[in-house]
């Protein structure tokens, strides 16, 4: 413990390696799972077998079922727009699966005309929703073309919630509908599935429900994208890299979600079961997250229906709040998520105050500086008595050069006598190294920022600030490239801070300390610019506070 600075330096360092890792060290490409000649029940799934009881409707009307000798009329699968103030969705007749999911809040980039947001990508030509039975039990499913109660293909949904409702009769008698309920003022579908078992034998099987979309951009290191459901009540976030070592998730299953860094699609039950998520990759680079329904059995003549509610939107934790059923949790800010929660509804307060996200940063980082300050206090007084004993230290260090054992219990008396803790300057970065993390993973997820603008050319809070745009590649800089001015006021302010801070006795220490500030500036080149926005404020006011305590103390 020969210096409190190399403490800080130790520190520092870690943090550095860390951020390295998480940022500039690639990824082992996920092998496209080879695809499978058909279908098959999984030998996982009996354990979630178990069945809740509920009533057997009878069907008022029984279903004639069809002969072998009928044959249904075809039919051409068409597309069911429905449009609401939220989102325009497009459904297919053809087994009655989201097409397009448009949220008319949100845009594709930062600029005016970019084109809304498209939940379902292109790639998704099945679409979502699917529906299905794990042991197939009703043939002809998976090619079925609903039709619809609607004679037109364009539902608004403005002033009050409006129902649309798909049915499909199978060769074998069983008619399946599928009832979605749309709402003009919440992005919550409710979606019900009716089987009516119209033939002659008893249907035994496990409903299922499959989310599917193209695999999330996994850029972000610190922040999670891909498949996840609340399971016993703890969210359960699967690594895509690690589908293929377990795909199947049981529990007392609240929902299942496929996620990104700012969107969410869902399936929540009406009610919490043993049930189960099970995940698969397709060769095309598809994510799928299915929740399967415990077994239940539908004798001949009578009908079953299953309740769920859907949910494609952003990931606000306003919004899922007031949704509930825990899709909220679904926004995890990581091991600090308790500092970062608070950060971001204080953030949200000032906004609401003030309608720039730049500002309400600053505010928050002031805020944040004001709470920290009495150790602020203690480090740089520290750091002034650590000032006046380097003379005495020097000497120490030359007198018992040969003997390093003997020169630290020297400066460990030299600490004593004086009445110095020499962890008293590490206090402030050890106590801000949670903060910055908390508010790197808020200020990285935090919807609220995507495309927010701040002035000039920072137009866009969420990503990193660039001035300009470069036609060639720069080192150590993702795209797009340009001058990241922020980034480099802020290396420079932390190279002033750096000259301001007594330097150690140990030369070696000191060209450590001084390395930092360039190493930061280069880690921090592709960090958002809301988080470069408040390490620069911050380290402003501990300049100004540094400078306030060494005047003082002179």
């Amino acid at each position: 413990m020969e210096q409190a600075r190399l403490f800080i330096a130790i520190a520092l360092s870690f943090l550095v390696f860390f951020l390295w890792q998480a940022f500039f060290v690639e990824k082992e490409p996920i092998p496209a799972p080879k695809k499978q000649p058909g279908k098959q029940r999984l030998a996982s799934e009996k354990p979630y077998v178990q069945e809740r009881e509920q009533e057997r409707e009878k069907v008022s009307a029984p279903v004639t079922p069809v002969t072998t000798g009928q044959k249904q009329a075809k039919k051409t699968a068409k597309i069911i727009t429905v449009d609401t103030p939220l989102y325009t969705v497009r459904i297919s007749e053809k087994g009655g699966v989201f097409k397009s999911y448009v949220l008319k809040n949100y845009r594709e980039s930062a600029e005016k005309d970019s084109p809304l947001k498209e939940l379902i990508s292109e790639n998704v030509s099945s679409g979502t929703l699917q529906l299905g039975f794990t042991a197939n039990s009703v043939p002809g499913l998976p090619e079925a073309v609903f039709q619809s109660d609607f004679t037109a293909y364009n539902i608004n949904v403005n002033d009050q919630p409006k129902p649309l409702v798909l049915k499909w009769q199978s060769p074998g008698g069983i008619v399946i509908e599928r009832r979605y309920l749309f709402s003009p003022r919440t992005y919550l579908i409710g979606h019900s599935i009716i089987v009516k078992n119209g033939s002659n034998r008893t249907l035994t099987d496990s409903v299922t429900i499959r989310l599917l979309n193209s695999l999330p951009d996994q850029s972000g290191r610190f922040g999670f994208a891909g498949p996840s459901a609340l399971i016993d009540d703890k969210v359960k976030e699967v690594k895509i890299k690690k589908i293929k070592e377990k795909n199947v998730f049981s529990g007392n299953l609240r929902w299942v979600a496929l996620q990104d860094r700012y969107f969410l699609s869902s399936i929540i039950p009406s009610s919490v079961v043993l049930s189960s998520m099970r995940l698969s990759l397709e060769q095309d680079s598809i994510l799928s997250a299915e929740y399967v329904q415990p077994e239940s059995t539908i004798p001949a003549g009578s009908q079953r229906r299953f309740d769920y509610e859907i949910y494609f939107g952003p990931k606000s934790v306003k919004i899922l709040k007031e949704i509930g059923k825990g899709l909220d949790k679904a926004v995890d800010f990581g091991m600090f998520d308790f500092i970062a929660k608070p950060c971001l509804w204080l953030m949200n307060f000032f906004y609401s105050i003030i309608p720039n996200y730049g500002v309400a940063i600053i505010i928050l980082t002031v805020i944040t500086k004001i709470l920290l300050w009495p150790l602020g206090v203690k480090s740089y007084k520290s750091m002034n008595e650590m000032k006046k004993l380097q003379p005495i230290m020097a000497q120490i260090r030359e007198k018992y050069k040969g003997d390093k054992k003997k020169m630290n219990e020297e400066i460990m008396g030299l600490y004593r006598t004086y009445k110095i803790n020499p962890m008293g300057g590490c206090l402030p970065m050890i106590a801000q190294i949670p903060v910055f993390f908390a508010l790197y993973r808020m200020l990285y997820e935090a919807i609220e920022l995507r495309h927010a603008p701040f002035f000039g050319w920072i137009n866009d809070l969420s990503a990193p600030d660039r001035l300009f745009r470069f036609d060639f590649s720069i080192p150590f800089m993702q795209p797009p490239y340009g001058i990241p001015v922020l980034t480099l006021v802020m290396g420079a302010t932390m190279f002033l801070q750096q000259k301001m801070t007594p330097s150690p006795g140990d030369p070696s220490q000191a060209k450590m300390m001084m390395l930092m500030p360039v190493i930061f500036t280069f880690i921090f080149i592709n960090f958002s610019s809301g988080l470069v926005l408040y390490w620069l404020v911050n380290n402003i006011l501990s300049i100004a506070q540094q400078y306030y305590i060494t005047k003082k103390l002179a």
